[in-house]
């Protein structure tokens, strides 16, 4: 989901940057008035960036990383999702990939957009009261509008680059995310099990929202 150096313009990049900036500071008083939130956003942080490690590969005109997106959703939350995403790509420019920091605005809006969408059309309804079951099918939804919109993402920005890219190279993109929208929900739903054992350990209540879910 990387955008690499050199395909967007500088005018481009602020508006970007813009964009990423007022996006997060809609949300920035859920975080901020919540200290309990900032644990969880950095603990988020830390699994994305993890996750975004052991797993990269170069496709068409981008990269495939495995993002546990649905996991580190249901077990921080929203917000701290949110801002972990953004934060991540930002430890990750400064310990392993330097050039990407350029674009940080521009790949954490490849994220943040589609977790926005995934969240108000089904992950709200797993933190709720009686809310739905923590289960493949129910989580495949949740991956599939969220990668789904990662992939549209990456080739808006395509679109605007100064050079046009093949549309076949992002089609080979796109493909490659079906993999990873069937079995990232396999992980995701042994976490959340696993950590339902421990939901009334103080830390893990403290610090994720596993009390609030309903395993299947």
């Amino acid at each position: 989901m990387h955008i690499e150096p050199g395909v967007l313009n500088a005018a481009k990049i602020v508006f970007a940057n813009a964009a990423a900036i007022s996006t997060l500071a809609v949300f920035a008083p859920k975080l901020l008035g919540r200290p309990q939130n900032w644990v969880k956003t950095v603990l988020a942080a830390l699994f994305f960036s993890i996750f975004m490690e052991v797993y990269s590969v170069p496709v068409g005109p981008s990269e495939l990383h495995f993002i546990g997106a649905s996991a580190v959703y249901l077990l921080f939350g929203f917000v701290p999702a949110l801002f972990g995403f953004a934060i991540g790509l930002l430890l990750q420019g400064f310990l392993f990939e330097p050039s990407d920091l350029m674009h940080l605005a521009v790949n954490s809006l490849s994220l943040l957009v589609p977790l926005i969408a995934a969240h108000g059309l089904f992950g709200r309804h797993f933190h709720r009261e009686g809310g739905r079951r923590i289960s493949w099918a129910e989580v495949v939804k949740f991956d599939a509008v969220f990668y789904g919109g990662v992939v549209m993402m990456v080739g808006f920005w395509l679109s605007l680059g100064q050079e046009p890219a093949a549309l076949s190279n992002w089609a080979m993109f796109a493909a490659a995310y079906m993999p990873i929208i069937l079995l990232e929900p396999v992980f995701t739903c042994l976490i959340i099990r696993a950590l339902k054992r421990y939901e009334n350990n103080g830390l893990v209540q403290r610090f994720t929202t596993v009390k609030s879910l309903t395993a299947a």
